[in-house]
């Protein structure tokens, strides 16, 4: 049985930050499974820059079906984690459940790679507090509260931690997260 990576997730997530990891470390190899909130349909969002807009345009986006629901988790089973953005992490930061499984791959000091709004649930658990992170570029003051030293660069990599700004930037957010892990959890 190949080595397995959660992607913790919930409607209104962004489409390609989920699909994209879940699709390539599938390719590599490992099992992948979505959590959210409960087994159900997700209805996932497209974010897109659009010329004459001061931030992103937000259209309705892929469904996809939860593997399992968070309460359904066992952090064990995984050797990694993905935290992909959107406006799921807005509400899904304050999931009991979820923040349970956060802090189990971080304690275990297992991989973790965070996109986008992503950050929002790692800065929730009190995990960024002295580590180097980026995110969406609107999210650098709630980085800063949360302790970590914000940079506004393609993909940040700092310990097991492997973070990116946002869709455009995934080849190097998975190229370093795939890194990580090929040195922290190979395939089986």
């Amino acid at each position: 049985m190949p080595a397995k990576i959660l992607i913790v997730t919930g409607d209104a997530a962004e489409s390609l930050e989920v699909l994209y990891p879940y699709q390539r470390l599938r390719e590599e190899g490992y099992g992948v499974d979505i959590a959210a909130p409960s087994r159900k349909t997700l209805r996932f969002v497209v974010h897109d820059f659009e010329p004459g807009y001061d931030t992103y345009t937000e259209k309705p986006g892929y469904t996809w079906p939860a593997d399992l629901s968070f309460a359904e988790v066992d952090p064990g089973e995984y050797v990694a984690l993905v935290i992909p953005g959107g406006r799921a992490p807005e509400y899904l930061r304050n999931d009991p459940e979820l923040r349970k499984i956060l802090k189990a791959f971080f304690d275990a000091d297992k991989p973790v790679a965070q996109i986008c709004h992503g950050p929002l649930l790692t800065a929730a658990i009190d995990t960024l507090r002295g580590r180097r992170v980026t995110a969406y570029p609107a999210l650098e003051p709630d980085m800063q509260a949360a302790g970590a030293s914000f940079q506004d660069a393609e993909t940040v990599t700092d310990g097991t931690l492997v973070s990116a700004r946002a869709w455009p930037d995934h080849p190097g957010w998975m190229r370093e997260f795939i890194k990580v892990l090929r040195a922290k959890a190979p395939v089986n």
